[in-house]
């Protein structure tokens, strides 16, 4: 999610104007695109094979290494693997690993991070593999940050092939399982000895909050050192009532696409009337920012049949995709503004006490003034520190660093 400022600039400028299979390591084929050739979903890379199905959680499918346009000088592959959507049906998961091509020189082997980008969009052309390979990724400052402390990176698609936006298990499980591909894909030199942390702001905060709930049971194997998230949108009802009709309201919108592709049994589509559906066709490819300069101060209530928010179909469905109905293992930083104004604070100050009452140990910081799209630059030092601590194996407990943050504790 971006922030106010952003969405006024982009809205005046519009207003002005090689796939190799693992055993091998033979050339990509004359017939096969590159990476930044096509967009994904004319890309055979993204394509599953028949009998994916049959492959465990996380089995690696393909890699390919490409190019980047990052600051930090990197070796960097695409690798696609077997996950699962929502609804536990297999599909093909894709990640980014950056390795920095400079040696590690700190203790151990080098630490890495699954760095969810808050993708917020609708389209595959959107995702961060085709934005990494292209250098047309339109956020992920952080991914620099993280690669300049000499961590390695895992940059997963999480929103899959569909472009799921906001859909919970469908995030975690293709986060997990691309922690799982990471450490199985040789040419990267991660492996079982490989300390592992989760990082995310906004969109990527609320993927990064389902691995970290599914982590116990999906993924019990797995061992993360912490994960930190900032600017999550935990409570999606509330959320998404908070931007209806508002400057965000385009997220609303695309919520209403991710939806109906993922849950088609939720019949999302008869809660919206002519308006609606032209809407949501209208929104069917979009990147964030084009999706926040279409749909500005758009109301559900304006593009629905017969009303408001109250309608279970879609409520149910934003209340499955909500953070709390589980305890991550694994100690977290919460981080904020008091006077976020797309993320509504109190939801996240509801799920830091959830999480501590299912015994989560997790450090917060609430800053009295800020601004959501601005609130992940404030803080990435913060966020860079917390991980460095518990890289290092350095002891946590529970502690608000600026005010009460919920009961639990």
């Amino acid at each position: 999610m971006v922030s106010r400022l952003a969405v006024a600039a982009a809205l005046a400028v519009a207003a002005a104007a090689a796939t190799v299979p693992m055993s091998a390591t033979a050339p990509v084929s004359a017939e096969e695109p590159s990476a930044v050739s096509v967009v994904p979903d004319q890309d055979p890379f993204y394509t599953p094979p028949p009998d994916i199905g049959t492959l465990r959680n996380g089995q690696v499918v393909a890699g390919r290494e490409i190019g980047t346009k990052l600051p930090v000088a990197v070796r960097a592959w695409q690798v696609s693997y077997r996950t699962n959507d929502s609804l536990g049906n297999p599909e093909l998961g894709v990640t980014t690993l950056l390795v920095p091509t400079a040696p590690w020189t700190g203790p151990g082997s080098r630490p890495a991070v699954s760095e969810q980008i808050p993708e917020d969009s609708t389209g595959t052309r959107c995702a961060p593999s085709y934005g990494i390979a292209t250098g047309t990724l339109q956020s992920g400052d952080q991914i620099a940050a993280m690669l300049a402390e000499g961590w390695a990176l895992a940059v997963p698609d999480f929103e899959g092939p569909k472009s799921a936006f906001l859909t919970g298990p469908q995030s975690g499980h293709a986060i997990l399982d691309g922690v799982r591909a990471a450490g199985a894909f040789a040419p990267a030199g991660l492996g079982p000895d490989t300390r592992w942390a989760l990082d995310g702001y906004s969109g990527g905060a609320a993927a990064t909050g389902w691995a970290a709930e599914l982590q116990p049971a999906y993924a019990p194997e797995l061992t993360f050192a912490g994960a930190a998230l900032g600017g999550v949108p935990a409570n999606l009802p509330a959320v998404m009532k908070n931007v209806d009709g508002g400057v965000f309201s385009g997220f609303l919108v695309g919520v209403l696409v991710s939806y109906q592709r993922e849950f088609p049994d939720a019949r999302i589509d008869e809660l919206l009337n002519e308006r609606g559906r032209a809407d949501t066709a209208a929104a069917a490819d979009v990147c964030v920012i084009e999706l926040l300069i279409r749909f500005p101060f758009w109301r559900l209530a304006a593009a629905t049949a017969d009303g408001y928010h109250d309608d279970t179909r879609l409520t149910g469905a934003l209340q499955r995709n909500s953070l709390g109905g589980g305890a991550p293992t694994m100690p977290i930083l919460d981080y904020q503004s008091d006077s976020d104004e797309v993320v509504p604070v109190a939801q996240a100050d509801d799920l830091v006490a959830a999480w501590r009452r299912g015994g989560t140990t997790v450090v917060t910081v609430r800053d009295p003034i800020g601004e959501h799209g601005l609130e992940a630059s404030k803080r990435q030092a913060t966020a860079q520190q917390f991980l460095r601590e518990r890289f290092a194996g350095g002891p946590v407990a529970n502690a608000d660093l600026d005010r009460p943050v919920g009961p639990g504790w």
